[in-house]
């Protein structure tokens, strides 16, 4: 894993609140425009509901994690019930981190917060979709016990992430 020269002390992963809502929703807006992740791709940035997170993630069982380095959002990510499939199958949601902040190991630190909370409200099985191109983050999940699967579960909207992955809680 590359380090990068920012003190990993600095970084502080907290709950989600209202004041974060454009602050994250600028950091998935970069991240995506990044790596090429257009809305009309049907991606994460396509979302409706992307300047409203804290809202989205009040829901029940679901929550969000951003962090902030030196007083400023820069990276999040979270859990929700999949929509439309089996109530036990919870979907690891909007990990997007600023380049400032990558290869410090809070994209772990965060999806293994995000489904020890999935446990403890029930979930048994976690699912993600990404795209090929993000291959850090697929390591990642792979190293996490994500299995690659076939096809797409749920209704996630996300009809361009053609990588697709499950996991046992």
């Amino acid at each position: 894993m590359t380090t990068s020269a920012t003190p990993r002390i600095d970084l502080l992963l907290r709950p989600i609140t209202a004041a974060d809502n454009p602050h994250i929703a600028q950091v998935i807006r970069d991240v995506s425009a990044e790596f090429g992740l257009t809305a009309d791709k049907g991606y994460t940035v396509s979302d409706p509901q992307l300047d409203q997170l804290f809202e989205l993630y009040s829901a029940d069982q679901s929550a969000y994690w951003v962090v902030e380095y030196q007083g400023k959002v820069v990276g999040g990510g979270g859990v929700a019930p999949l929509a439309c499939s089996a109530p036990d199958i919870c979907e690891l949601q909007k990990m997007y981190f600023l380049p400032a902040v990558r290869g410090q190991g809070l994209a772990r630190e965060l999806a293994l917060r995000a489904m020890d909370h999935a446990r403890s409200q029930g979930f048994r099985r976690c699912y993600l979709e990404t795209t090929a191109s993000l291959t850090r983050a697929i390591k990642l999940y792979e190293s996490l016990g994500f299995e690659h699967i076939d096809g797409a579960m749920g209704c996630t909207g996300h009809v361009d992430c053609e990588v697709r992955m499950l996991r046992a809680l």
